[in-house]
């Protein structure tokens, strides 16, 4: 979970527009934090309404701070902020609680684990060894855990020419399928880079909602 902090992902803010005063959730000023106190972000009923756009719903901190303000929050804070989350939105009935978190290992990822039982984590990583060696930090800790590992996700695994369909591997060739390999895990999909997911994220569609999927959108699906 990156520093602001989001269920379902942290790029979907993107790709479920909402009106500017529904986005910050009736809280137009950035809640004042300090180490000794924690400000609830939750102070009526409609703040604890997730979004909901093409059958998702969605939470994240930067429904509650104005637009282009950074959140540098310590352990604690971060750790709060996903206790209220877990805690306190009105999620209803749920098929499944999808946790974005960031490389590595950080704060937000022991809390979550100490917080609520989990199913399990998938780790997304690109095809280079630069990426591959945070996931491989990451596969440790869940581990440590006891965290269970569905599998590997390989994103960016190769560039879709929008002209032709050729696949270019601009990242490299298999990185995620060595690691999944070696650690003895299901290998999920290779998600490719397509120009239709940066327009669909500007357009605030899905890749995966959009009227003709592409390469990327059938590559999640089949994943799923």
């Amino acid at each position: 979970m990156p520093a602001d902090d989001e269920l379902v992902a942290a790029h979907l803010p993107a790709f479920q527009p909402v009106e500017k005063a529904h986005a910050k959730k009736a809280c137009p000023e950035l809640p004042r934090l300090s180490d000794q106190r924690w400000y609830r972000m939750f102070d009526n009923a409609a703040d604890r309404q997730p979004i909901e756009r093409h059958g998702v719903k969605l939470i994240s901190i930067q429904f509650f701070v104005p637009e282009g303000q950074p959140i540098v929050w310590r352990g604690p804070l971060i750790g709060g902020a996903i206790q209220q989350f877990l805690r306190d939105v009105e999620w209803g009935e749920l098929d499944y609680l999808v946790v974005d978190l960031p490389p590595g290992t950080s704060d937000a990822q022991l809390t979550l684990a100490q917080a609520v039982p989990l199913a399990g984590a998938v780790l997304v990583t690109t095809p280079q060894d630069v990426a591959l060696s945070d996931v491989a930090k990451a596969l440790a800790m869940f581990r440590r855990m006891n965290v269970p590992i569905l599998g590997v996700v390989e994103n960016m695994s190769s560039f879709a020419c929008p002209h032709c369909g050729e696949l270019t591997e601009i990242f490299g060739r298999g990185g995620a399928e060595r690691l999944a390999k070696d650690e003895g895990l299901d290998m999920l999909g290779r998600v490719p880079l397509e120009i239709s997911v940066r327009q669909g994220g500007d357009a605030g569609i899905p890749v995966v909602a959009q009227r003709e999927p592409g390469p990327a959108a059938l590559a999640l699906k089949d994943g799923a």
